[in-house]
């Protein structure tokens, strides 16, 4: 039984600037730089034939492409359980959130338990040292990105284990009016 989610990559020089960040807090264990990504629609652990339909509906799905800024970083939580690179309100990546989540519901899968948070997870927090992370983000607060043409996005599969990953891409859907799934925009494998 597969467990699935839709999500966006990120380019390589993307995750090298964002995995910069990274440096020792007591109770922050960062991301691994290859799994970084913005989540559009978490399917769960579904079975094969729900993994099937979601990759034949993911196909079918029409969203545009877009531009993608990742804006500032925050945290989940009272208790801060998560920190996060937020993303800017956008249009498109709104719409291709909902196409994914009308994707899960024809596969005969329920509502999101949560509602759509655009952001990319950047460390997992466990009883983090309040002021030293506060400082982190002070200091980080105005980052701020070039925006990412974002021409496709990818069906990941997931493996036990304890801060997610490692993820592996399942599939690559492109968007209208973008490039090839597979490619950046000179033509080259993404």
């Amino acid at each position: 039984m597969p467990r699935l989610f839709a999500g966006l990559e990120l380019p390589e020089d993307v995750r090298d600037e964002l995995a910069a960040l990274e440096m020792p807090l007591p109770g922050v264990s960062w991301v691994d730089i290859d799994n970084l990504h913005l989540t559009l629609r978490f399917f769960g652990d579904v079975s094969d034939a729900q993994a099937r339909d979601v990759m034949d509906l993911l196909e079918t799905a029409q969203a545009d492409a877009f531009n993608l800024t990742i804006a500032g970083l925050g945290t989940f939580g009272a208790e801060p359980h998560t920190l996060f690179a937020s993303v800017e309100p956008c249009a498109g990546l709104e719409a291709l959130a909902r196409a994914c989540d009308r994707a899960a519901r024809g596969a005969g899968l329920g509502p999101s338990k949560r509602p759509f948070r655009p952001h990319v997870t950047l460390a997992r927090l466990q009883h983090a040292d309040e002021v030293k992370l506060a400082r982190f983000l002070s200091v980080n607060a105005t980052i701020k990105f070039e925006p990412i043409f974002m021409h496709r996005f990818a069906l990941f599969s997931s493996r036990p284990r304890t801060g997610g990953g490692p993820y592996v891409t399942e599939e690559l859907y492109a968007l209208r009016g973008g490039l090839g799934a597979g490619e950046d925009e000179d033509g080259n494998p993404w």
